[in-house]
């Protein structure tokens, strides 16, 4: 989806239906295979593997607390299949682009920004934790649970280091609250189709099963 609109909105309906239940989760999972090209999310999706890693070791544990593990393994699941495509589906400038479309040149510049550095820097956590890795290797040192302290240390101390920098260098160019942007977007038939589906699977969750059967 090109349209950073419509990409946020219907990935922040489809979150909600996915968590809502297993066959909304189904849904949302079908709505994925469909639209977000997940052929072209591989390397994404490998970046996930620690967060799908968790999800699954909750799950299991949920699972044999007598709980529902495995309906929550697969909502969660799926949510992160959505966070990952939306994630991927960046460009810089859009959140600004959308937050002062959505909230003026003042909260909405402000809101947009920090989603702007937050994604900068997530991107560089993922760039320092591969580093790391090939260190490990490079040492002949194996990655395993034992390796996530220290590199969590190192993530941690670099995000820090690279926050400061930031606001230092906000303050010296004297930047206060708020700024003009003037954002342009680009909204294709695909985007449309795409956005559409997704609020018919919203329209179609909330709705009761007697209801649903009726129509």
């Amino acid at each position: 989806m090109q349209d950073i609109r419509l990409r946020t909105g219907s990935a922040a309906l489809l979150s909600v239906v996915a968590f809502s239940s297993v066959p909304g989760a189904a849904a949302v999972f079908s709505w994925w295979l469909l639209f977000a090209r997940p052929w072209a999310l591989f390397s994404r999706i490998r970046s996930a593997y620690p967060v799908l890693i968790l999800i699954g070791f909750l799950s299991a544990v949920l699972e044999i607390t007598n709980s529902d593990g495995i309906s929550y393994g697969f909502r969660m699941g799926v949510m992160v299949l959505i966070g990952i495509w939306l994630y991927s589906r960046f460009t810089p400038g859009e959140f600004i682009g959308l937050g002062t479309w959505l909230l003026g040149e003042k909260t909405g510049f402000e809101l947009g920004m920090v989603a702007e550095m937050a994604i900068q820097a997530l991107d560089l956590i993922i760039s320092d934790f591969s580093r790391i890795r090939q260190a490990f290797d490079l040492k002949g040192c194996g990655w395993g649970t034992g390796s996530l302290v220290p590199a969590g240390s190192v993530l941690i101390s670099g995000a820090i280091s690279r926050a400061e920098e930031t606001a230092e260098l906000l303050a010296v160019k004297g930047y206060v609250l708020g700024g003009t942007y003037c954002p342009e977007f680009r909204t294709t038939r695909r985007d449309i189709i795409a956005g559409f589906t997704a609020v018919c699977i919203g329209i179609i969750a909330v709705l009761p099963a007697s209801e649903f059967f009726i129509l």
